[in-house]
């Protein structure tokens, strides 16, 4: 059925198979590079400018840190990221 004529079957090529399982096409699978930007972009929302902490979630824009930094409420462990480790060179020179 089509939305706007509900007593036609829709053969437009848009809206034929929304709901037809076995005519599905897969996602584009994303570059690394895609990855990467995606990532950045989401640390960019999740850390905060004073304390540097990486969350699980999207912190407020309007507040622009952590509850912790902006109030002194305590932050709960559990919804930090561990810090990445550091980065060694092991250089031959």
């Amino acid at each position: 059925m089509c939305a706007t004529r509900p007593q036609w079957s829709c053969t437009h090529p848009t809206r034929g198979y929304l709901l037809r399982v076995d005519l599905a096409t897969p996602k584009r699978v994303p570059t690394l590079a895609q990855e990467r930007a995606l990532d950045q972009a989401m640390a960019a929302r999740q850390t905060c400018g004073e304390c540097g902490r990486r969350f699980y979630i999207c912190l407020s824009k309007k507040l622009g840190c952590c509850l912790e930094c902006f109030d002194g409420t305590p932050v709960d462990p559990s919804s930090c990221m561990p810090a990445p480790a550091p980065v060694t060179h092991r250089l031959a020179a």
